[in-house]
């Protein structure tokens, strides 16, 4: 069995000229190019998949080099696991897989007989062989070429950089270097994930956060590091829909992703090297305001102007506003995709994720005392505790008639909402869900109550002193009066409600939850 530790990136095929000019790579040892061709293999339903393991065959000179991978469901990095690799003399051999489990899927016979062939990859890979400094060997690898199952293709344009020989720190030295001037991007999807797409046809959507794998007897840095590289994976997901901007869940999804990472860190602040938040926090903040800018018009043309516009739609004056508006929403969103195919966008990421394997957030050791070590279970329930403290105290200090403190309030509820979700394999099933869907009730109401306060502002920064525009905001408020008044009057009800909330209590073992989060 070989272990690698590889980082992969995503490069845009517009840069990948650029990219051979890096002065970095022009000052490698070796260079070497080849054609590679390959078959990937699974049952029709994906019975390989399903338990982590990825099977190909691959053209090698006269023959072909059979290849097992298997991926701990429980992985949320770039960095490749275990490999096992073997001649392929026409039929498959498992017998070098030396993780029994692997090689019992592997070798059951319905599993056997039902192997076919389902998709195939075929790119030209360049390598180069770089050695910074002494003791040190890695390898980075361009591929180039495309990806078909059924008739459909997709392209391949990534770059691998393979650790050979030294620290795992030079991976990401080698990233940053490479990432200055390039768009790069860690690529949490394989070559093999994108090809099962291809192969299932499932057409690209945007994508919610997914249940984060942690266990009660887990150390807090390491639960930590398993949540945040989870943000991570759901920020990068919707990268590229973002990019495109045809559909604004992407940047909803991205901005989501960016918030719950966030609350992460607040979360578990008390345990996190100081260095952490203050590298990452400032550029997670400039992608949130970029990102936020362009979901907050997007909220205004959907929620607040398009009814108004449906119901009066004869009414220039607000088909005017709302053109203004599109126009504005426009721009947002081109500047939003600038920023995002911006190399500071990779290398945000690749910051993030350098932090997050760095020695800053290694566990560390257990006490030479009798004292047990930390458990994730008691460090959750104090920090549940404080925020469920904190929420009550927001809710008794909150006024219908304070727009501030309501908008506090719903800040508090979101973060304890967040960190249910984080903590939520454990606690048990049916009550996390009562929970959370409780929370996101109340976060919704509130949430409407903020965007009707903060459209007047905007809406009138879009009408100028034009009076026509300006009645035309008037027209958007009246129509939203009765709705306005309506969530008012509910508020009261609200604040009883979190008053009352109390939290399911966390458990020892974990229950097991579905694969996505309840709420976006």
């Amino acid at each position: 069995m070989a272990i690698q530790t590889a980082l992969t990136l995503d490069l845009p095929e517009a840069a990948q000229a650029l990219f051979m000019r890096h002065p970095l790579l022009r000052g490698a040892a070796s260079r070497h190019n080849e054609s590679l061709l390959s078959i990937y293999y699974d049952t029709r339903r994906f019975t390989l998949r399903q338990q982590g393991i990825i099977l190909r065959i691959r053209k090698h000179g006269d023959g072909w080099l059979q290849t097992v991978k298997h991926i701990s469901a429980a992985a949320a990095t770039p960095i490749t696991p275990y490999e096992w690799e073997v001649p392929y003399p026409n039929r498959f051999d498992f017998s070098a897989v030396d993780d029994e489990a692997v090689q019992r899927v592997l070798e059951k016979p319905k599993v056997a007989r039902g192997l076919t062939a389902l998709f195939e990859t075929s790119f030209r890979r360049t390598t180069w062989q770089l050695e910074p400094e002494h003791g040190t060997i890695l390898m980075v690898i361009l591929d180039r070429g495309w990806i078909a199952a059924n008739g459909r293709r997709g392209s391949i344009s990534d770059v691998e950089i393979k650790l050979v020989s030294g620290s795992k720190a030079q991976l990401y030295a080698v990233a940053f270097a490479l990432a200055a001037r390039i768009p790069l991007t860690p690529e949490f999807e394989s070559k093999a994930a994108r090809g099962y797409r291809l192969a299932s046809n499932t057409r690209p959507a945007p994508l919610r956060a997914s249940v984060v794998p942690l266990t009660a007897t887990d150390h807090p840095l390491a639960a930590f590091r398993t949540i945040a590289l989870n943000c991570l994976v759901h920020l990068q997901q919707n990268h590229a829909g973002a990019m495109l901007g045809a559909d604004p869940e992407y940047v909803h999804q991205m901005r989501v992703a960016t918030r719950r990472l966030f609350a992460a860190m607040r979360m578990f602040a008390p345990v996190l090297p100081t260095e952490f938040a203050a590298q990452l926090s400032p550029p997670l903040r400039a992608l949130m305001a970029t990102l936020g800018r362009a979901r907050d018009l997007d909220v205004l043309l959907a929620e607040i102007v398009a009814p108004v516009q449906a119901a009066l739609a004869d009414d220039p004056r607000i088909l005017a506003l709302a053109g203004i508006l599109a126009d504005r929403l426009h721009v947002t969103h081109h500047e939003t995709s600038s920023f995002l195919a911006r190399p500071d966008y990779g290398h945000l990421l690749l910051l993030a994720a350098s932090l997050l394997h760095g020695k800053a957030l290694a566990e560390p050791e257990a006490p030479a005392t009798d004292q047990p070590a930390p458990t994730l279970l008691d460090f959750a329930q104090r920090r549940l505790r404080k925020l469920q403290v904190r929420t009550h105290l927001l809710a008794e200090l909150a006024r219908i008639d304070d727009p501030s403190s309501l908008h506090a309030l719903r800040i508090a509820i979101k973060r304890l909402r967040y960190a249910l979700e984080f903590f939520g394999p454990l606690l048990p099933k049916r009550s996390f869900a009562t929970a959370t869907k409780q929370l996101a009730t109340l976060q919704d109401k509130l949430g409407q109550l903020n965007d009707l306060a903060n459209a007047g502002t905007v809406l009138m920064a879009c009408a100028g002193a034009d009076p026509g525009l300006r009645e035309a905001v008037a027209l958007v408020g009246g129509w939203h009066g009765a709705r306005h008044v309506a969530l008012l009057g509910c508020v009261p009800e609200h604040l009883k409600a979190v008053r009352k909330l109390r939290l399911p209590k966390l458990a020892r073992s974990s229950p097991g939850h579905p694969k996505s989060c309840p709420v976006p």
